[in-house]
C-alpha cells in the first residue's frame, strides 16, 4: 500500500543552521501518528516542511505520490494538507466565524467538513460565533484554529502541540475529537511534548532527538524505557 503521505531523506535549514537530517516517514490514509522529542528536538520544523512554511528538496515530501517538498503553502493547502500552528495563529480583528471562513478560501476541496460540521463539533463556537475571537478562552481559541483548519477539507491534519498552555479538562476535551475527525478519513499528526498523550491517540510514533529520528514504531509494542532513552538520549 503506497502511503498517502511520504518523506525521504528530508533536511531543513534555517540560514546556515541545519534543524533537520535525513528524516524519513510515512502517514497511511485515516492513521494518527505522533512525533515527540523534547524542546528543540526539530517536531515544529518538521510540521513546517511538510506545510511548506520551511523549503525542502522538491522529492523529499509526497503526497499521494506527488512531489511537494517545493511547493508553497497556499498550494499544499489546496493539495490536501492543513497546519494547526503552535499558538494558534487566528485573525484578532476578525469575528470566530469570519477566522473559520478563512479556512475554506481556495474552495477547491469539498465535505465533510464546513461550517455546519465544525459548528456540530464545537457547538460552543456556533453560540460566540459573531463575537470577537480575542474574547474567548484559549482552549475555545484552539477550537477554532482546529476548525479553521478543517474547512479546507484536509487529507492529512498538522497538529503543533494543540495542547500547549491549555487546562488539562480542555485538553481532554480537544482529543476526544480526534476520532470524529479520524472518521471522515482524515490523518492526523500530532507533535506533542506529552509523551502518555500523544501516544494514546496515535496508531504509530516517530521520535526526534537533535534533529534526527531516533525511533519508530506503535505505542503497544515500544517499552516506555526505550521510549524515554530515544526522547533524552540516555
Amino acid at each position: 500500500m503506497t502511503a498517502l503521505l511520504s518523506v525521504t531523506a528530508l533536511d531543513a535549514f534555517y540560514g546556515d543552521f541545519q534543524a533537520l537530517f535525513g528524516i524519513d516517514f510515512e502517514l497511511n490514509e485515516g492513521e494518527a501518528v505522533a512525533v515527540i522529542g523534547a524542546n528543540g528536538a526539530g517536531k515544529s520544523t518538521m510540521l513546517k516542511s511538510l506545510a511548506g512554511l520551511v523549503k525542502s528538496r522538491r522529492d523529499a515530501i509526497r503526497l499521494e505520490g506527488r512531489a511537494i517538498g517545493d511547493a508553497s503553502a497556499a498550494s499544499i493547502v489546496r493539495l490536501g494538507l492543513a497546519l494547526v500552528s503552535e499558538g494558534r495563529q487566528l485573525f484578532p480583528s476578525l469575528s470566530v466565524e469570519e477566522n473559520l471562513l478563512i479556512g475554506a478560501y481556495g474552495g477547491e476541496r469539498r465535505a465533510p467538513w464546513d461550517l455546519a460540521a465544525v459548528y456540530r463539533m464545537f457547538p460552543v463556537l456556533k453560540e460566540r460565533r459573531r463575537g470577537a475571537v480575542t474574547a474567548l478562552s484559549g482552549g475555545q481559541q484552539q477550537m477554532v484554529a482546529i476548525g479553521r483548519a478543517l474547512m479546507s477539507n484536509p487529507q492529512v491534519l498538522l497538529c503543533d502541540e494543540i495542547s500547549l498552555g491549555l487546562a488539562p479538562i480542555v485538553v481532554e476535551d480537544i482529543y476526544r475529537m480526534l476520532p470524529q475527525i479520524r472518521s471522515g478519513g482524515t490523518a492526523v499528526v500530532l507533535v506533542e511534548q506529552d509523551i502518555a498523550r500523544a501516544l494514546r491517540a496515535s496508531d504509530r510514533f516517530y521520535c526526534l532527538q537533535e534533529g534526527r529520528v531516533t525511533l519508530s514504531g506503535r505505542p503497544g509494542d515500544v517499552d516506555q524505557n526505550t521510549i524515554r532513552a530515544a526522547y533524552f538520549g540516555a
